[in-house]
């Protein structure tokens, strides 16, 4: 069994561009807590064998999916929660005036930055 206590400060950055702090990982997956500070737009990513569960506890941002099926942009707020599934290309942004924070669950756990490529997105990054 584990136990964490959330970190007072980021631990890394992601591949996209977000602060993250380390919270939990295992066998089957981990878990991340992410910062985007207003204004930020992250780089478009796509990973190659993860996927992620996120669930948005403060701010307001946007994120673009598009898979071979879809392509969408969703409205992040408080309580929200989104799929990022396997091989989906993705960007968020923070399109409001305090911190975008969100749990961030990947499965398997992540193997390293070189599961995400940058790719062209919606937006022009400004990280």
């Amino acid at each position: 069994m584990k136990q964490t206590k959330l970190s007072s400060e980021a631990d890394a950055k992601s591949p996209a561009g977000a602060d993250i702090r380390f919270i939990m990982d295992g066998p089957t997956g981990n878990m991340i807590h992410s910062t985007v500070p207003p204004g930020q737009i992250n780089r478009a990513t796509i990973h190659a064998t993860v996927g992620e569960f996120w669930h948005v506890l403060q701010g307001e941002g946007e994120i673009w999916r598009r898979d071979a099926d879809e392509e969408r942009i969703t409205r992040l707020a408080p309580g929200v929660s989104i799929d990022i599934p396997v091989g989906t290309a993705f960007q968020y942004r923070n399109t409001g005036d305090q911190d975008l924070t969100f749990l961030c669950v990947s499965m398997p756990p992540w193997p390293g930055d070189h599961e995400a490529s940058h790719i062209e997105g919606a937006w022009e990054p400004t990280v």
